[in-house]
């Protein structure tokens, strides 16, 4: 995708830094002629398809046989498919029921597939599909949108998810250049709360898709999937309905979205459009299954949060089986706000950066605001409150800070730009974090040595020693060896995402704790001498190099 100019953006969610790639020129030269607009909203049958006309500068095709996005002509270019393919939900449906209607000025186009319904919605005047997608069940492949756009209409910088670099590295989706960056679909370094919109500008035309409030998906505000990706032949980007890449919960079921496929005139989306903005009380009689309306919803709100380390954000999850919400919470005072909740019992989460501080349940009822009262996040439930004689890290749920950390949501971990995986750590250089590796394998680089003094005091007792994990491939975990005279015995493999996670951008999985109790015995008594700790990883399961079994760090300490 060439010739034209600003790369991938997104629209920061909640605060957070927006991600952009490219710089913005001049439009592709010679424009892809597609369909002729017809006079006026409203749609016609071209016999293979239903075409319709926005009233405004887009005209849409929905294959009547299957519910294929087949076209998309905005401005008289074709921008929909590359490679043949057309634009559709997963691979495509197959043989679908597929109706139309019109209500006043908003055309539902209705797909039927199975137990799956999916609709394409227009409003007269606007250059929007509406897209709305209702997986009942697993007896129906959906854990996608893609919008497949055509090469030649932006500008293709082989960015972090190009899929056409010359070596395959990695189970044919990681990707290597000839100058030894790697690039993958995977690599969106983005979490669902960063973003409320994907797309690309030429600087004259934009084209976006706007997520929807991801309620009925899985993973949380702290997920990450992929969002789009660009090759030689074109681009995708993509509505995620289920990601099963290192997931850490059960798929949930019924109506995702609104999801939205936007053209600008090469600005953002609008902001009306935004998850948690976008009001569709001209949808509430469609006749959507699963469609809830704003009335049949409610909100909670929380005063504060107590108890907080002001140096990290803190986020607000409720998740059941059926639904998931989040909200940031203030930073001067905790105060949070999540609305359009479906009625239920929730377990409310309160998340310092991402680790879990405090759980408790809340019921939200239709057209009604659950109010809560300050909330008080016990000085115990945050690890890193406790007295340490030396801390690499934080507590933080995340392994920020550590080597490579930053990297690894947007390449491999055998990338050229990523620093040597090797290398011991001496507590009170000054560099414990930034020189300790983010991720630790079985194959790579287990037997990391952590050197450090103790007084004679210290050396006199027992304690704790604590490595907070933040995901495992391949059930990896820590065994520690201290001194070369003691060795813990081998923990229990917690539960963690049965995927791949280190090596395709993620370190999200199910946070952990493992603690040792180390024998005053085990300590040198010589005050002048360096203590070692040695970390291996250990399990019977994985394969070689960076696909061994292996963990992402998130903490490590010795408590006083």
């Amino acid at each position: 995708m060439s010739s034209a100019t600003d790369g991938p953006r997104v629209r920061p969610a909640l605060g957070r830094r927006a991600f952009v790639v490219g710089a913005t020129a001049a439009a592709a030269g010679a424009a892809l002629t597609g369909t002729a607009r017809a006079a006026a909203f409203g749609w016609s049958d071209d016999g293979t398809n239903y075409v319709v006309d926005t009233g405004a500068d887009l005209v849409f095709k929905v294959r009547k046989s299957n519910g294929d996005l087949s076209s998309l002509v905005y401005r008289g270019t074709e921008y929909q498919g590359y490679g043949g393919m057309n634009s559709h939900i997963e691979s495509g449906l197959g043989s679908s029921t597929v109706t139309i209607r019109q209500s006043g000025s908003t055309i539902l186009i209705s797909v039927a597939h199975g137990t799956l319904r999916h609709y394409y919605a227009a409003r007269s005047g606007e250059n929007n599909v509406y897209l709305w997608t209702n997986k009942a069940d697993t007896s129906v492949s959906a854990t996608r949108f893609i919008l497949r756009v055509r090469a030649g209409l932006f500008l293709n910088d082989e960015p972090d998810s190009y899929t056409y670099a010359p070596t395959t590295i990695e189970a044919r989706d990681v990707f290597g250049k000839s100058d030894g960056q790697t690039r993958s679909k995977h690599y969106s370094r983005l979490r669902v709360m960063d973003y409320d919109y994907i797309g690309w500008t030429t600087g004259s035309v934009g084209l976006w898709i706007v997520r929807s409030n991801h309620e009925k998906a899985s993973g949380g505000p702290f997920y990450r999937s992929l969002l789009r990706h660009q090759s030689a032949d074109g681009g995708g980007l993509y509505e995620i309905l289920y990601y099963g890449q290192n997931q850490t919960e059960d798929q949930r079921f019924g109506l995702q979205g609104p999801y939205v496929i936007a053209f600008t005139d090469g600005g953002a989306p609008s902001p009306a459009l935004f998850p948690g903005t976008l009001t569709t009380a001209w949808a509430d009689s469609l006749g959507i299954s699963g469609y809830v309306p704003a009335s049949g919803r409610g909100r909670v709100a929380g005063v504060g949060i107590s108890g907080r380390d002001t140096a990290y954000p803190y986020t607000v999850g409720l998740a059941n089986s059926a639904a998931q919400y989040w909200g940031s919470a203030r930073a001067s005072d905790g105060y949070f706000s999540i609305g359009g909740v479906l009625p239920g019992t929730y377990t409310l989460t309160v998340y310092k950066d991402e680790l879990a501080v405090y759980t408790g349940s809340v019921t939200v009822s239709a057209g009604a605001t659950t109010a809560l009262n300050t909330i008080a996040v016990p000085s115990s439930n945050d690890p890193s409150n406790a007295s340490a004689i030396w801390r690499i890290g934080d507590w933080t749920g995340t392994p920020s800070g550590f080597k490579n950390a930053d990297l690894m949501t947007y390449a491999h971990p055998s990338d050229v730009r990523a620093a040597p995986w090797t290398g011991n750590v001496v507590i009170g250089s000054g560099s414990e974090t930034s020189a300790f590796p983010c991720y630790l394998w079985k194959d790579v680089n287990s037997g990391i040595v952590v050197y450090f003094r103790l007084t004679a005091a210290q050396a006199a007792a027992a304690h704790t020693l604590r490595i907070g994990v933040t995901t495992a491939y391949a059930n990896g975990r820590p065994q520690v060896v201290v001194n070369d005279s003691w060795t813990s015995a081998i923990p229990a493999p917690p539960t963690q995402p049965n995927a791949r996670s280190l090596t395709n951008g993620s370190y999200r999985g199910n946070n952990h704790t493992f603690t040792y109790s180390v024998p005053a015995s085990a300590w040198l008594t010589d005050t002048g001498a360096y203590n070692t700790l040695k970390i291996h990883v250990v399990s019977g399961s994985g394969t070689t190099s960076y696909l061994s079994a292996g963990t992402a760090i998130d903490a490590i300490d010795l408590l006083a």
